[in-house]
């Protein structure tokens, strides 16, 4: 990884903690958020995937709107770090461990890859 992909890791990864320990204090079920990117086309390429513990936990926070809010958390802590997404709705995606344990025997590198 080349050194200034390292720097935009880095802030991502702080900026998306934060959102991460917001989202876990005000949204139930909500467990965890990871991101992919490739660095050449940042900031194009970020995907943020935001995890439930549960269908029934993602089902209810969409439907509370909890997603829109999560969306808006990720959008604002990016600009902060001058990283603007360029469709943030296309860039954010949820899912839950019920439905990787399902699906994916649990294995989330192979889910996300």
């Amino acid at each position: 990884m080349k050194k200034t992909h390292k720097k935009i890791d880095n802030a991502l990864r702080q900026s998306l903690t934060k959102v991460c320990d917001i989202a876990l204090e005000k949204i139930v079920g909500f467990k965890w958020l990871t991101h992919i990117a490739n660095y050449d086309d940042f900031p194009n390429s970020l995907k943020v995937i935001c995890i439930f513990d549960s269908n029934q936990n993602q089902t209810l926070a969409e439907e509370q709107h909890k997603h829109a809010y999560i969306c808006d958390l990720i959008n604002r802590a990016l600009l902060k770090d001058n990283i603007k997404l360029p469709n943030v709705k296309g860039q954010v995606s949820f899912d839950s461990e019920e439905r990787c344990d399902s699906q994916h025997n649990g294995n989330w590198a192979q889910r996300l890859g």
